[in-house]
């Protein structure tokens, strides 16, 4: 998992600002939000000093005129009513904005990890993933939903109460300023610490995650071998971190939040009282400017408290504003791609490979070396024990990783010089492990390509002769498929991918151990299906059971990265190298395998 950097200062105020870069396609609407937070701040603004006018000017002197008091009257209802409709819609803007920037960078996130390369995958739990495009994403959604809003609206309030106060008392207000040095460097005391743990609790979210998926996706192997109460303490010692995390975390939030801002609230309240005390020695005081003062500093820090108990949603966008930032500049991106040429179209098929060498981290070579061309028509096949290379080259092949030396042609033109799309288009790929997607049978032929008739899907069904269990089904093509597939047998699953394969017509064909997972009357039925499959296309197959690819026109016998045998089937076996030895070791044959050799017989 990648390491997140420190989250000093400087690098909470530069994701800050890039967070407001989302902002940019939403200007009319901000300012359109923004006037009306200006209006509702007027209001109340306006509010207490309609109350000090009319206890000063009415209630003090014991004057009641009917004419000036409904109309002091009707304009603290309007203002009042108003304040309520205005509040509403600058609310409802400020929400629209939030959610379509959070929108936008869920779509950002999602784009990115579509385009990132088998590398990153290689080395990031799925869970990791998972949390920085649902749990961080909604940090920051919250942010920009009531954090912003809070913030923006506090900042418009706390201007104009302090206008206001000004404009009653210029010297009380001076004194009233010392609040907010003590505001601000309880803010940067609370954004230091907060920082720290909300990054650790952010780590070990994205950790219960990973364990979390990794317990799903292995369930059955967890319950086989009883593995339950190691991944329960495993999970526990997580989410004890965890815990430990968001314990310190309340401390501070505890310390540093509503109860600080209480005691500079009492600290500003008794230098509003005092000075009003002190000044009646001298001169009468004002029970409306006192009333004012005292309703100004209750108003002030409303928003301040606001702003403070929402200070630590934003140390958490910030934080998941920094992991989800993390993944967007993340370089290890897909092979790079090109401009569609169509002088760069894959016509017949013919793969080339010259002294290919290959490193998955930049040191250790996993293929040396490696040189052999497949033809149309043609089956190359692999084999080879476990680490040999066999999945590397298929891994090349695809461009899901760039080789270190050497070159891959297809046509005779490099492997690098086709568009990514019209390469994999013209690449079927059956896994030993087919992965199906949630919805229905046809779905998962189609893909979704708008382009195919519901005509080619039944044809690549009937193809590879999936059709008679789908057909049996009580959907038929429109039947349900759960996630992965798991209400379907090995066998099942298998025929689907083939048909999927199928229906794109590719040019080349790859398939890796295709025939593992399926029993032997499936096997049969997909052995005659691959020959017709075969024909035509250049076919590259991974072979573990030698008995699948006895007619293969060239097979390849990988040890350690290198092509350590290749011929025929009769070819490997009369040399009686590695091939020969995994022959006897399949067949349990022992003696006599030389008579069975000369007479020609497997």
């Amino acid at each position: 998992m990648e390491e997140i950097p420190a989250m000093t200062t400087i690098r909470q105020r530069k994701i800050f600002f890039r967070l407001m870069r989302y902002t940019k396609p939403h200007k009319k609407k901000i300012f359109t939000a923004f006037l009306l937070l200006l209006l509702t701040t007027i209001g109340d603004v306006l509010g207490p000093i309609i109350i000090k006018v009319f206890i000063d000017d009415y209630l003090t002197p014991r004057e009641f005129p009917y004419a000036p008091l409904v109309t002091l009257g009707s304009a603290y209802l309007i203002i009042q009513i108003s304040n309520v409709l205005i509040s509403y819609f600058q609310l409802l803007k400020f929400q629209e904005i939030a959610l379509k920037i959070i929108q936008q960078l869920r779509v950002d996130v999602f784009t990115k990890v579509q385009s990132l390369g088998m590398k990153y995958f290689d080395k990031t739990p799925a869970g990791s993933i998972v949390s920085r495009v649902t749990n961080d994403t909604e940090a920051i959604k919250d942010m920009f939903v009531s954090v912003m809003v809070s913030f923006i609206q506090g900042a418009f309030l706390l201007t104009g109460i302090f206008i206001a106060m000004f404009v009653l008392n210029s010297k009380l207000a001076l004194f009233c300023l010392f609040i907010l040095p003590l505001i601000f460097y309880i803010m940067v005391l609370y954004r230091k610490y907060s920082s720290i743990f909300y990054l650790d609790m952010r780590e070990r979210l994205s950790e219960l995650n990973a364990k979390l998926s990794e317990s799903l996706q292995g369930m059955s192997i967890i319950q086989v071998f009883r593995q339950e109460q190691r991944l329960r303490k495993e999970f526990g010692k997580i989410n004890e971190k965890h815990y430990l995390a968001g314990m310190k975390n309340i401390k501070v939030d505890g310390l540093l939040l509503r109860p600080a801002i209480d005691l500079v609230y009492v600290a500003a309240l008794i230098v509003v009282l005092s000075f009003f005390g002190i000044t009646s020695f001298d001169q009468p005081i004002e029970i409306g400017v006192l009333y004012a003062f005292v309703n100004y500093l209750d108003r002030f820090f409303e928003p301040v408290n606001q702003i403070m108990m929402r200070l630590s949603l934003f140390q958490q966008a910030i934080v998941a504003s920094s992991r989800v930032f993390t993944l967007l500049d993340e370089e290890e991106v897909s092979p790079p791609q090109i401009v569609k040429n169509d002088d760069n179209r894959i016509e017949e098929g013919q793969i080339t490979f010259n002294d290919v060498s290959f490193s998955y981290d930049g040191q250790k070579e996993v293929l040396k070396n490696i040189s052999f061309t497949a033809n149309p028509g043609e089956t190359v096949a692999l084999v080879g024990h476990t680490g040999s290379g066999k999945s590397s080259i298929i891994n090349l092949l695809m461009r899901f990783y760039d080789y270190s030396s050497g070159e891959i042609l297809i046509d005779g033109k490099s492997i690098k010089s086709f568009p990514m799309n019209d390469l994999r288009e013209k690449m079927g790929l059956v896994l030993q492990d087919p992965f199906l997607f949630y919805g229905t049978i046809k779905d998962n032929i189609k893909l979704h390509n708008e382009d195919m008739s519901d005509k080619e899907v039944l044809e690549a069904a009937r193809f590879v002769q999936a059709d008679e269990f789908i057909e049996r089904m009580e959907g038929g093509y429109y039947s349900k498929v759960v996630e992965r597939g798991s209400t379907l047998s090995s066998g099942q699953r298998q025929l689907i991918a083939f048909a999927r394969t199928i229906a794109t017509k590719p040019k080349i064909l790859i398939l890796d151990e295709a025939t593992a997972n399926i029993d032997t009357e499936t096997e049969e039925a997909i052995q005659t299906a691959l020959t017709r499959m075969r024909k035509d296309r250049t076919t590259i197959a991974i072979a573990h059971r030698l008995s699948t690819i006895q007619d293969a026109d060239l097979i390849l016998v990988l040890h350690q990265g290198e092509v350590a045998e290749r011929g025929t089937h009769q070819e490997l076996l009369l040399k009686k190298g590695i091939y020969y030895k995994m022959f006897l070791l399949q067949n349990g044959l022992v003696e006599g395998m030389e008579d069975v050799v000369s007479k020609g017989i497997s």
